[in-house]
């Protein structure tokens, strides 16, 4: 069994930064790829960034590319998620997601786990 518990949201400005945590319990987090996805009031849970077992292969959408970095650290059963430049449109619920199928997914249909979700609000 796995428990992914998020932490880190919160109200910031546009242009401002903040960095998402993803503590996990649980073995499968080892080999268990992460995801992260963003759902905004009234639509769909959308994905924003994921990263392999290993850290080294990672993927982003393109609407985060190049402000946000996911990174882990196995050590500490941990996944981060640094957000940069953020803009009001980023406002959503993030979720941390685990798939223990290899290979990053970029839909959440195909992860198998998944935390309560933290808030971040951007204001303009």
């Amino acid at each position: 069994q796995v428990q992914l518990v998020e932490s880190g949201g919160g109200l910031v400005q546009a242009g401002g930064s903040l960095r998402l945590s993803c503590a996990a319990s649980g073995r499968a987090f080892i080999s268990g790829d992460i995801g992260w996805f963003g759902q905004a009031p009234g639509k769909e849970r959308e994905f924003i960034a994921a990263v392999d077992w290993s850290g080294i292969n990672t993927d982003y959408a393109d609407s985060v590319t190049g402000r946000f970095t996911i990174s882990r650290d196995n050590a500490k059963k941990t996944v981060y998620l640094r957000m940069n430049s953020l803009k009001p449109e980023d406002t959503a619920v993030y979720y941390c997601e685990l798939r223990r199928e290899s290979g990053l997914g970029f839909s959440a249909v195909e992860y198998d786990y998944w935390g309560q979700g933290t808030q971040v609000t951007v204001s303009s």
